[in-house]
């Protein structure tokens, strides 16, 4: 196990009805908060009013930006940063999902930067000073409720890159499962893909001796695949939901990932797909997963046995590790077919013209220095090459 620090000091409130208490919530840290969400979804469910008349009881004033969308842009990023500095806001309250969230934290730190928000994405800085930010979550999926990181798109360059630091953790966030009732069955699907992929990434590992980030990393994903039929089948089912819920925050605070090497191959070749074709990220990693574990197995194929086996109930002879982690892998597919998600690149519309700009930028292999992706196998851009190749 190697050295770590764990601190996540986001307040998380659970349950149903709590997205009404948002304005007493809030009180102590603000007195004029940035409504931020997407698009019209907030509105059609009542929520939107609920927030409002939770604001207004609590006599917080507040303005509002909506328009965000999955992928968020940088070009609404900026437009909040500057409408944040001209209402002087003191908190940015993110309504919806991961994207919402991203673009929530993307303005908490533009605030206090004289310069481009996105040159912080580029050159992975660290920030002095953040606008605190809070979360009213509508979709299970990102785990940016709770985690410090941001992803942000530059649609004019088509570039997808992520930040992290401490200081973009939600002072608190409320989880309250009968908000995803209305969800369309496609972006729960997504979703369940993201929270899935963020343990993939950090449970697929050379480190030894990670029993208990091991079991935590297994009794997630199996959380989520024991209640994901139930909630695509019954999106109003409330205790299959508050599983799903719980364990998209659990899989990307941090926790899973501690005293371990993590990979993030998975997610970097994602990236390239979105910034690109502007994919669902959670539908661009149902693809990317199973094609990068069939690549890569052989370099740690014990770690995939103990996938196959305590994650996805394989059961076959140890003599044949092969066959066993064959079995595994194509137990996921399945799982992903069951909540229709993509299984090749070609059903996302992606075909082959772009494949190896996307392998080359993924690996920063186009600007001349190439820094190989993940953790358990380094991939150079012809390995990210055949991954796309062989998702096909």
């Amino acid at each position: 196990m190697l050295n770590f620090e764990f601190y996540a000091p986001a307040r998380i409130i659970f349950g149903k009805d709590t997205e009404k208490d948002i304005g007493a919530l809030l009180k102590p840290y603000a007195t004029k908060v940035l409504l931020h969400y997407g698009g019209g979804s907030i509105k059609k469910s009542g929520l939107y009013d609920t927030i409002k008349t939770s604001l207004k009881a609590a006599n917080l004033d507040y303005a509002e930006l909506g328009g965000v969308k999955p992928n968020p842009r940088l070009s609404l990023a900026r437009e909040g940063i500057e409408l944040s500095k001209k209402e002087k806001v003191d908190l940015i309250l993110a309504v919806g999902g991961g994207s919402a969230i991203d673009s929530a934290k993307a303005i908490a730190m533009g605030v206090y930067y004289d310069g481009d928000v996105w040159d912080i994405y580029e050159s992975g800085e660290s920030i002095e000073k953040a606008l605190p930010v809070a979360t009213v979550l509508t979709i299970p999926a990102a785990g940016s409720e709770m985690s410090g990181d941001s992803v942000i798109t530059n649609e004019e360059k088509q570039l997808k890159f992520g930040y992290g630091s401490p200081k973009l953790r939600p002072i608190l966030s409320v989880i309250n499962p009968e908000l995803f009732y209305t969800l369309p069955k496609n972006q729960l699907a997504n979703g369940i893909a993201d929270m899935m992929s963020h343990v993939f990434e950090r449970y697929f590992t050379n480190t030894t001796h990670t029993d208990l980030t091991d079991g935590l990393c297994e009794a997630v994903l199996k959380t989520v695949i024991k209640n994901a039929p139930t909630a695509f089948d019954n999106p109003r089912d409330y205790n299959a939901l508050s599983e799903i819920g719980f364990a998209g925050t659990v899989a990307h605070n941090g926790l899973v990932g501690m005293g371990r090497q993590q990979d993030w191959a998975c997610h970097m070749m994602e990236h390239e797909l979105s910034a690109i074709y502007d994919v669902a990220h959670g539908a661009g990693l149902a693809v990317l997963t199973p094609a990068w574990m069939k690549y890569v197995y052989k370099d740690n194929i014990n770690m995939f046995v103990q996938f196959a086996v305590n994650i996805m109930g394989v059961q076959g002879s140890y003599r044949d590790p092969d066959a066993i982690v064959r079995e595994g892998i194509a137990r996921l597919s399945e799982f992903f077919a069951k909540l229709n998600l993509p299984a090749t690149l070609t059903e996302l519309g992606i075909d082959d013209k772009q494949l190896e700009l996307m392998a080359k930028k993924s690996t920063y292999a186009s600007e001349g220095e190439e820094e190989p992706l993940g953790g358990l196998k380094k991939l150079y851009w012809q390995d990210v090459l055949a991954i796309y190749k062989s998702a096909q």
